[in-house]
């Protein structure tokens, strides 16, 4: 129903400012697919904080390799390619964290990440001042916006398929417990290592969209830890482990986010901070636990 509703928004009479409310969309879907890409890795017990390093990988990569004449889709796939890649190694190196430890390890991963693109040549990747990326479909808001839709529809596909298939009883038993998981016959390696390179692959097409979108990338927006927290604060506020939990959450987020812009101003990141503490102190399991106290049962 919530991807209906998406997919007949942009013929929606909106008026003056269906340009505008088109691009918020957008973004919204963006946000979206990064905090269902980070709650499907997240669904293995692995808290990480590198996703702004495959976000950005995918962004960088696309930007690279559309800049030399690869084809977009082409090029968008490659970068997801990339992302999953680095994962693997990430994911490797990390197999003996757990907890703080890894989300420490992965948050360092990302802080390389951008110290390497920030320092390689200018002509190759815009090093500190940044990259111009070329326009996503020629720039067309409505196809872009359809594009975006269409990989939300692809991670939510993912999504489902891990949950109803044995790779979600596999993440859940790697979640309680490794030793336990090991017992029980699942090879925690190779499960974890294929929740780190799915995530990644998708959390790569979000950047893809950003910058195709944006038409510019830096090293300091696109690596930032404010970029991997968000992913992490939405699935949290929607609800973990769940498929609509993230999606909603990013609705609700990004939409409060712009009507508090407009109505506070300069303060409205203070107004927009205490209200999602409070949410997620009152709402332990987000707003599908909200939505699950509200129906009297299961979503």
């Amino acid at each position: 129903m919530t991807l209906a509703l998406a997919a007949v928004f942009p013929f929606l009479p909106l008026g003056d400012r269906a340009e505008f409310l088109l691009q918020i969309a957008f973004f919204t879907v963006v946000a979206g697919v990064l905090a269902l890409s980070w709650d499907i890795l997240a669904r293995s017990g692995q808290l990480s904080l590198a996703h702004a390093a495959f976000y950005g990988l995918g962004a960088y990569s696309f930007a690279i390799l559309s800049a030399r004449g690869l084809p977009w889709w082409a090029a968008m796939l490659a970068a997801g390619v990339v992302a999953s890649l680095f994962s693997v190694v990430l994911g490797a190196v990390t197999l003996r964290l757990s907890g703080m430890y890894f989300a420490i390890a992965t948050l360092a991963f990302t802080e390389v990440v951008r110290t390497v693109v920030q320092n390689l040549p200018e002509r190759f990747a815009g090093g500190a001042n940044g990259l111009l990326v070329p326009a996503l479909l020629g720039g067309q808001t409505r196809a872009q916006y359809f594009l975006a839709l269409g990989v939300l529809l692809l991670t939510v596909l993912v999504s489902l398929a891990v949950r109803l298939s044995r790779l979600g009883y596999a993440f859940a038993a790697v979640r309680q417990g490794e030793e336990v998981a090991r017992v029980l016959g699942v090879n925690v390696v190779r499960f974890k290592l294929l929740a780190f390179a799915v995530s990644s692959f998708l959390a790569a097409l979000a950047g893809v969209l950003f910058a195709g979108k944006t038409f510019f990338i830096s090293p300091g927006d696109t690596f930032s830890v404010a970029t991997s927290i968000a992913p992490l604060t939405t699935s949290i506020f929607g609800g973990l482990y769940t498929t609509l939990g993230p999606i909603l959450g990013a609705l609700v987020l990004r939409v409060s986010e712009e009507v508090l812009h407009a109505y506070v101003k300069q303060g409205y990141l203070i107004v927009y901070g205490l209200v999602l503490i409070v949410s997620i102190l009152f709402l332990p399991r987000g707003l599908m636990g909200l939505l699950r106290r509200g129906r009297g049962g299961d979503l």
